[in-house]
């Protein structure tokens, strides 16, 4: 199991558009990917409302869980960036 920890970069956090832009690539990686707060609970990263429910913000960390590695990786870089302005 391959997991990351990220800084959230968009100013909104994982809400909205940049919560919508990740569970898209989530859901496109074709293989089960997970994502919580540091020592908490995981969530489905392909469920729109369990990421959201997260309730992360702006500069926040998450760990990002697959049995990619390249897809930990891509995600993770996905997320460190500001989603509100791609």
């Amino acid at each position: 199991m391959a997991s990351k920890t990220v800084t959230i970069g968009s100013r909104t956090g994982l809400h909205a558009r940049p919560a919508a832009v990740f569970v898209e690539a989530a859901r496109a990686a074709g293989v089960p990917v997970r994502v919580g707060r540091p020592g908490g609970a995981q969530v489905n990263a392909a469920s729109i409302l369990a990421v959201m429910g997260l309730g992360v913000e702006h500069a926040d960390q998450v760990v990002v869980t697959s049995d990619s590695q390249e897809t930990v990786d891509q995600l993770a870089e996905l997320l460190a960036r500001d989603l509100d302005e791609d």
